[in-house]
């Protein structure tokens, strides 16, 4: 794993991102990865003071465990993840080399496996997938906060 990290250093009127970059080449990257989502979110708490609720914190390990699988399994080479800050949400960007997007499939009970795709996309405020010059990233969003009545933020309770 290679991790390079950007913050505003506390400053509210600051323009940089705060974000954190790795790369992965192996299959033991995927619980770095969640572990790198786990101690971006703790520095996001305690050093810049933005509400992380733990609902937050579950699922954008979900998610980059979902994504980096993915980029594992199904890409040559290596996959760069990236979590960031922005708009009271936990980006998370994951590339890879593979030029093949992957689809959502069709629900189906009866299906083992392959519902990673659908289950980011069902808990995530946005989600796309976008073709690079090389490869391609998958990008989603969760919030970071909960609303007062428990709700993930951006959804409402029915």
């Amino acid at each position: 794993m290679d991790e390079q990290e950007e913050g505003d250093g506390g400053h509210p009127l600051a323009t940089r991102a705060i974000s954190v970059s790795a790369a992965f080449e192996d299959d033991t990257g995927i619980a770095e990865a969640r572990d790198l989502a786990r101690s971006f979110l703790t520095r996001v708490q305690a050093v810049h003071g933005l509400p992380v609720s733990g609902r937050a914190m579950g699922m954008v390990q979900l998610v980059v465990s979902e994504l980096v699988t993915n980029a594992r399994k199904y890409a040559p080479g290596p996959c760069l993840l990236t979590l960031e800050i922005a708009d009271g949400a936990a980006r998370i960007s994951v590339w890879d080399s593979s030029t093949t997007l992957p689809a959502i499939l069709a629900p189906d009970p009866s299906r083992i496996g392959q519902h990673g795709l659908e289950i980011v996309a069902a808990i995530c405020v946005s989600f796309a997938i976008h073709r690079e010059p090389v490869g391609k990233r998958i990008t989603a969003d969760v919030m970071l906060a909960d609303d007062p009545g428990g709700a993930p933020a951006g959804r409402q309770k029915l």
